[in-house]
């Protein structure tokens, strides 16, 4: 998921480069939203990484 965010991100700056404007608004807004879902769900991931590793041993 944070290789598409990054990918999504690259695409934005070359469009930008280029003049589209509109093409790389919504890449930039694909890859933040897709680097904020990575990011909840590594959170979610390590909460319960924490709370399974304590109740397993």
């Amino acid at each position: 998921m944070l290789t598409w965010a990054l990918i999504f991100l690259v695409v934005a700056i070359i469009a930008g480069a280029f003049g589209f404007g509109a093409a790389a608004s919504a890449a930039t807004s694909i890859a933040k939203i897709l680097f904020f879902l990575f990011l909840v769900v590594f959170v979610v991931t390590l909460i319960m990484s924490f709370m399974g590793g304590a109740a397993a041993t």
